[in-house]
């Protein structure tokens, strides 16, 4: 996207916002479309253009779009899931604040490739009872590695020849075998143990020799 390109989109949002830009300085319209054509620059124009009208047509808050929200929306438009790791980050920071009493809910939300990083819902939850400041410089920087390093394997991974991929992703979604239906729930299992033991006991005591009675013993004594 060009220079021109971006003045027209402004025109647009000005349009659209006009209280926002009423009192934007010279300055800082000159700034703001240097950051949008840097921000833009590998970007085609056309879906640059789409996905600000779509974010003005779904605006409830009378607000113009940041930049990350006009990209997010281009994702979807070309249905392209990639994020970078820091707005990987910001969704798993957001879920974290629900962490507690919605980790199951929250970590469904994630896409798949975050999901791999967080592990699961418990993991939100243990994020969610950390202090801030460890969450969002320790955990923070520790999962923006992870994940870019996931996500560019995953990138690699959509190099490669279609035969390839297949047999790459049969070995990374194979799930593990179904027990036999002999096997059952754990609780079946535990069932089954237990009567085992039952069985084990009774044989044992019926291996022993019969205890007699008192009178028994007597009458023994005696000669009876």
């Amino acid at each position: 996207m060009t220079r021109d390109d971006v003045i027209k989109i402004m025109s647009v949002l000005r349009g659209a916002y006009p209280h926002f830009y009423r009192d934007i300085s010279k300055q800082e319209a000159y700034d703001t479309i240097n950051l949008w054509t840097d921000m833009f620059s590998n970007d085609d124009a056309s879906i640059v253009a789409s996905a600000v009208k779509s974010l003005i047509d779904g605006d409830d808050k009378g607000f113009p779009p940041t930049i990350g929200q006009v990209k997010a929306k281009m994702r979807l438009l070309v249905g392209s899931d990639e994020l970078t790791e820091a707005e990987a980050w910001n969704l798993v920071s957001k879920a974290v604040k629900n962490g507690l009493y919605g980790a199951v809910e929250e970590f469904e939300k994630l896409p798949p490739a975050v999901k791999r990083i967080v592990g699961s819902p418990s993991q939100l939850r243990d994020w969610a009872s950390m202090d801030s400041d460890t969450l969002q410089s320790v955990v923070a920087s520790n999962f923006q590695r992870s994940y870019k390093v996931v996500a560019t394997r995953e990138k690699e991974i959509a190099a490669l020849p279609d035969d390839v991929k297949k047999l790459i992703n049969f070995a990374m979604n194979k799930e593990p075998e179904a027990l036999p239906p002999a096997y059952g729930s754990h609780e079946d299992t535990l069932k089954r143990l237990e009567e085992s033991r039952q069985r084990e006991w009774e044989s044992r005591e019926a291996q022993q020799p019969k205890r007699r009675t008192r009178e028994e013993v007597i009458a023994a004594l005696r000669g009876e």
